[in-house]
């Protein structure tokens, strides 16, 4: 005995309701390429905001820098602009205190980096052990970098005092002189170096934390039975493993230094702070550019240090990548 189901159509028709209309072609026809559109556009769609809020507040600001570094503009006359093209990059290259502060804002950088990505390597590799209380030190390794700029570079300054100072009184009991950390040329950049290590090596002591947990156990497990040590397998296991997350460390912390700007404009505060010391001893290329700015006033002038600075941004981001590349070829 057959059995037939009933369809919509036939509840409908007992129910007393009417059977719907069948869809014409010309309907189907466009539904099909609203659907077709819909499943073309959905995607920009979603990945539109990002590129919106980019356009927003990050090309239309860099396009209108640039745009500025060929005017002459001044900060009482904001509404009077003056083309002048390539002038403004003409004198700050031609400036010498441009090239001091590129000379500070380079060897900053160097001694920061080196010793904070290799005492990083070095906490991170205690902490990728067995600990008590692991989460603890990590945290406490962590609480610098929540620590705001204004209040490590104010608390340092206490330290480094030329009289007073606390850094001064413990090497007072080693038989050392007081010396003006401030006011010297590299004790200047040492001071500054210093802080930017505090702040920053615990973060990178993480993201190294991180990478060294993602490696294989089984490379160490291998290691330990042809016989090596914690050291060789640190040397040979791990620091291998862990040369894209190096690379990467070293492009943020370079793009860092090119960027300092609260600690030493706060590292003596006042005049000295907003100029780089007395003798621009320690004036980065980012106190270079609040000076011109904000002291001076010639915001052409600088909008064409920022651009400069892109430029060098730029050229470090190259060589990092060719020394990446060749890295990367030599581990082949």
């Amino acid at each position: 005995m057959a059995i037939t189901t009933p369809d919509r159509s036939a509840h409908g028709s007992q129910r007393g309701g009417r059977a719907p209309k069948p869809m014409t072609p010309s309907r189907q026809a466009w539904r099909t390429r609203l659907w077709r559109f819909d499943d073309k556009a959905s995607p920009y769609a979603y990945i539109a905001p990002f590129f919106l809020v980019f356009a927003a507040f990050g090309l239309y600001p860099l396009v209108y820098t640039g745009w500025i570094a060929l005017h002459k503009v001044e900060m009482t006359g904001l509404d009077q602009m003056e083309w002048v093209g390539w002038e403004n990059f003409s004198t700050i290259l031609q400036d010498s205190e441009f090239w001091t502060a590129v000379t500070n804002t380079f060897v900053i950088g160097v001694i920061s980096t080196v010793p904070q990505l290799m005492i990083a390597l070095g906490l991170a590799h205690l902490l990728n052990y067995k600990l008590r209380a692991s989460t603890f030190w990590r945290t406490v390794i962590l609480t610098p970098y929540a620590t705001s700029v204004a209040s490590a570079a104010l608390v340092f300054a206490l330290v480094f005092r030329a009289d007073g100072g606390l850094l001064n009184w413990v090497l007072g009991f080693f038989g050392a002189g007081e010396t003006n950390w401030v006011n010297g040329h590299w004790t200047s950049n040492i001071a500054i170096a210093i802080i930017v290590i505090w702040r920053w090596t615990g973060y990178n002591t993480l993201i190294y934390l991180a990478a060294m947990q993602a490696v294989p156990s089984d490379l160490y497990e291998a290691a330990s039975l042809d016989g090596a040590s914690r050291w060789q397998q640190f040397r040979n296991v791990t620091i291998p493993a862990l040369r894209p997350t190096i690379l990467f460390t070293i492009v943020i912390s370079t793009i860092g230094s090119m960027q300092l700007f609260g600690e030493p404009l706060l590292l003596e505060g006042g005049t000295n702070g907003a100029t780089g010391g007395t003798e621009n001893q320690y004036e980065t290329l980012s106190i270079y550019l609040y000076n011109y700015g904000w002291n001076l006033g010639h915001l052409g002038k600088a909008a064409a240090v920022a651009w400069a600075m892109l430029v060098l941004l730029l050229l470090i981001a190259a060589i990092n990548w060719l020394v990446g590349r060749f890295v990367r070829k030599t581990a082949a």
